[in-house]
């Protein structure tokens, strides 16, 4: 490998707008129950699929930041610390600054974007605290504290991959045993939370067991075991690559999950570890495996992947305009649907291309591995 070192996973982009249109289903629903319309709101699969969605992302991302560094440190000999976290903070802080102030600042203002039961004293109250968290990436412990903030609230999962960027580079770097640094965080997210809900009906445990639910570095971790699987090759990660990549487990994975989110199912205690470890096979096969059942790689998933940030970001905003826009014109409840996902579109389309990618290209200067989009040949 070389300092030109290209990597380029197919059909990311696919899982990534999938994740983005599963919290937006979830949202949607949601937001016709404030609005006191029609809706599906406690439906258990509308309840289970946002959640699953932002695991999905969480799992995803595990995965391709451990890979890539991974390859950073076999190439350069080291991981370069101050580099990674420039490259994150170019792709994730514009948007997510953008985002509050719009929800601090602006939006409030407007009663156009007043949600029913969430008017401006949701912002105002403990103000200085809450937009102090949101600066210092801690939104999920706003969240967790003080409730949303009416569109800023999916930040709670921004502060989540923030944390988790903190230390992982940190952990890949010092660490020489992947395998412990993978499975160390697990055990540890899961002891913890353990002792957590085995202390809940101490009142002083309740919002740290709402802040730890927010911070699931151990779905990131799994999706780090994932790339541990396709970079390695050891006897161990051989054989399990054998596995996953089989058409059998292909079939029986893909089959378990889509029967399993279209009746809502729950597993006690290790629900996102249990969906983490299936969209971990899911993702290593779509991403590597040249014998995969099918690939979702087009020109149209890989755009809306590609935008897949601004849709989650801004689809809190697009709904309620799509609420606004169908109520106000008396069309039917459903139809808030794909008003809703074209205004989303439409705002990531123009976030992308005339904000984001600004900052973007200016990741190049910082990356040893040239990666996504700029590496497809």
């Amino acid at each position: 490998m070389s300092s030109n070192t290209k990597i380029y996973f197919e059909n990311l982009n696919a899982i990534r707008f999938i994740a983005a249109i599963l919290v937006i289903l979830h949202h949607i629903e949601q937001q016709k129950f404030f609005f006191g319309i029609p809706n599906l709101w406690h439906n258990g699969v509308v309840r289970i699929i946002g959640n699953l969605g932002v695991v999905l992302f969480f799992v995803l991302s595990g995965f391709l930041i451990t890979y890539l560094l991974f390859v950073e440190q076999k190439v350069t000999n080291t991981i370069g610390i101050k580099k990674f976290y420039i490259r994150r903070a170019l792709r994730i802080w514009p948007l997510y600054f953008l985002i509050i102030i719009l929800s601090f600042f602006i939006l409030p203002q407007f009663s156009f974007f007043t949600i029913p039961g969430f008017g401006k004293d949701m912002v105002s109250q403990n103000f200085f605290v809450k937009i102090l968290l949101y600066v210092v990436f801690l939104p999920n412990m706003a969240v967790s504290v003080f409730g949303g903030v009416p569109y800023a609230t999916q930040a709670w999962s921004i502060g989540a991959e923030e944390q988790f960027y903190l230390v992982w580079p940190l952990l890949n770097k010092y660490i020489k045993n992947k395998w412990a640094i993978m499975l160390g965080v697990i055990v540890f997210y899961v002891v913890v939370k353990l002792f957590i809900k085995l202390n809940r009906a101490n009142p002083s445990f309740e919002i740290l067991e709402k802040f730890w639910d927010s911070v699931p570095i151990d779905c990131m971790a799994i999706g780090g075991i994932f790339a541990l699987v396709l970079f390695e090759t050891s006897r161990l990660t051989i054989f399990l690559r054998n596995l996953f990549f089989s058409k059998v487990t292909q079939s029986v994975v893909i089959a378990a999950v889509i029967l399993f989110i279209s009746i809502g199912f729950s597993v006690p205690f290790f629900q996102y570890e249990f969906y983490s470890v299936l969209f971990g096979i899911l993702i290593i096969n779509f991403a590597a495996n040249k014998n995969r059942i099918f690939s979702m790689e087009n020109p149209v998933t890989n755009f809306l992947g590609k935008i897949s940030y601004g849709l989650y970001m801004y689809h809190l905003i697009a709904i309620t305009i799509a609420i606004r826009i169908t109520q106000n014109f008396g069309y039917s409840s459903y139809s808030i649907y794909p008003v809703a996902v074209i205004i989303a579109i439409l705002i990531a389309s123009f976030s992308y291309y005339l904000f984001e990618v600004k900052f973007i290209n200016r990741k190049k200067k910082y990356s040893p591995i040239i990666s996504g989009d700029n590496a497809r040949s």
